[in-house]
């Protein structure tokens, strides 16, 4: 009986060992999977070129004799987790199958829609925490589209809504530049102060979440009618150095502002920028925006940094010289700006609310071909 008892300990004993090297093997394993999720992509700027997890961007990439590697091709998504809670507005957003405006059904669209950009060779995109016009241009900005309470508090819908991009943005390791402020909008905050608190509260919820593949631009055109001088083309630069100062564990966002369609940055800000931001709306020669450049790197405080287009509403992708085309010339990376035309229908532009995210008219699809040739050596055949 003795021996029966002792052999039947030494068998339990023996599935409580075999348990636990299982049990510790698969936790081994749990651990290596969790490392693996951790590692997140990160955006650097070595001189005038975009790197992405220390590789420089479209390495080794020429296009019609241009040096491409180290530009950041992008389009311009500021819509991408609007809503308007002024109800006289509202109905202006619907979606033409609902009759409803749908900001949830927005966003979703947008992160679906991810995945075929970056397919085409798109890196980056801008989005604006107040959007952009919702109907291109826009002389009077009734709606409320603001993820700031009139303190600079952040509201977690909108919040949530940009997670969801911002975290698929990292799985495709795409490069968002993300504004956070809009003329029109940023009224809706009530002094200088809250415009402080709200740029403070930004930065901190992307540390919290720890995105470090993200541009920061303070707002879209500083030199447009933006009702706080903070965020006015003579005091701006004191929001990137704000943004500068802040730090969590040896990194800090990378930021600059940009400026209204050829319109040549000023010293306060190219003396502080990490990277330049410039517009292109208004340029119907291709070779002034050459001259832009030029005209940027003689700006006083310029030193070598990247320059980005990241609004231009010139198209003229058929022809083989046009402001993308141009940029590329110049080295500065091009951003394609695209807004719904009176007639036309709901697939045409990418910031008129309702936006239909997918590549599903022709002007967006001339872009991405063009896209899809410079960033990933694909000629296309007629």
């Amino acid at each position: 009986m003795t021996t029966v008892f002792k052999s039947l300990n030494q068998l339990v004993f023996l599935v409580a060992i075999n348990f636990c090297l299982l049990s510790c093997n698969d936790q081994f394993v749990f651990r290596e999977e969790i490392e693996e999720e951790v590692i997140k992509p990160v955006v650097k700027i070595k001189g005038e070129d975009f790197y992405i997890n220390d590789k420089i961007t479209l390495e080794g990439k020429e296009w019609s004799g241009f040096r491409v590697e180290g530009l950041l091709p992008n389009a311009r998504l500021v819509n991408g987790i609007f809503d308007d809670s002024n109800p006289e507005t509202q109905d202006f957003w619907a979606y033409p199958d609902t009759k409803t405006w749908d900001p949830d059904r927005n966003t979703d669209g947008f992160v679906t829609s991810m995945a075929a950009w970056k397919e085409k060779g798109l890196l980056g995109f801008t989005i604006n925490m107040q959007g952009g016009s919702p109907q291109g241009y826009s002389g009077k900005h009734p709606w409320n589209n603001s993820p700031y309470e009139e303190n600079g508090d952040l509201k977690p819908k909108y919040m949530n809504r940009l997670k969801k991009i911002l975290d698929r943005s990292e799985e495709l390791e795409m490069v968002p530049i993300l504004g956070l402020f809009y003329f029109g909008q940023d009224e809706r905050l009530k002094d200088e102060q809250a415009v402080k608190s709200a740029v403070d509260n930004v930065i901190n919820w992307l540390f919290d979440h720890d995105y470090k593949n993200i541009l920061i631009e303070v707002n879209n055109e500083c030199t447009g009618a933006y009702e706080h001088a903070i965020l006015r083309q003579e005091r701006v630069h004191e929001l990137i150095l704000q943004i500068q100062s802040k730090s969590r564990n040896g990194y800090r966002y990378l930021v600059s502002t940009s400026y209204g369609g050829k319109s040549i940055p000023k010293t306060n800000v190219v003396e502080v920028a990490d990277y330049i931001l410039l517009h292109g709306n208004g340029i119907s020669d291709p070779r002034e925006i050459v001259v832009m450049v030029e005209k940027t790197k003689n700006v006083p405080g310029y030193t070598p940094k990247p320059i980005v287009f990241n609004e231009d509403d010139h198209y003229e992708f058929e022809k083989g010289y046009n402001n993308f085309a141009s940029s590329i010339s110049a080295h500065a990376s091009w951003g394609f700006f695209d807004y719904r035309r009176n007639g036309e229908e709901f697939e045409n532009g990418f910031q008129s609310v309702p936006v239909d995210w997918r590549i599903s008219s022709e002007r967006k699809q001339a872009f991405f071909d063009m896209v899809e040739e410079i960033s990933l050596g694909k000629e296309l055949i007629e």
